[in-house]
């Protein structure tokens, strides 16, 4: 090996082996290709992608936060049409998020306080 071949060189973060640049992806990648490709490599960047939210989204995220501030109030002067106002807000940012957990626990209340306010009426 020559000077100019070993310049060339780099070695791997992860698997620690000397490899060419045209193993790395950019000139600032520390990572080679083959580390990357592997099951672990896929199953890192799956849990920890950067990914931009929709329309939709950001609008859930917002209606989640107007949720808990009905339920906040709602606490406060126990009013059932606050509770539910703010279990549809939240139900709809749960479900935007498929966080299916939280949405079962979003309908159990909100049929509660419905339950609730139906019985008050009568």
């Amino acid at each position: 090996m020559d000077t100019k071949e070993k310049k060339k060189m780099r070695k791997c973060n992860i698997c620690g082996n000397s490899r060419p640049e045209v193993w790395y992806k950019t000139k600032d990648k520390k990572t080679c290709r083959s580390c990357e490709r592997g099951w672990r490599g896929f199953y890192y960047r799956y849990l920890v992608q950067q990914r931009q939210l929709t329309l939709f989204q950001r609008t859930a995220s917002r209606l989640g936060y107007m949720g808990a501030g009905f339920l906040m109030a709602g606490q406060h002067t126990l009013e059932p049409l606050l509770f539910m106002a703010g279990f549809c807000c939240v139900l709809i940012q749960v479900f935007s998020r498929k966080q299916w957990n939280l949405v079962i626990l979003q309908l159990n209340g909100l049929i509660a306080w419905t339950i609730h306010f139906i019985n008050q009426l009568n």
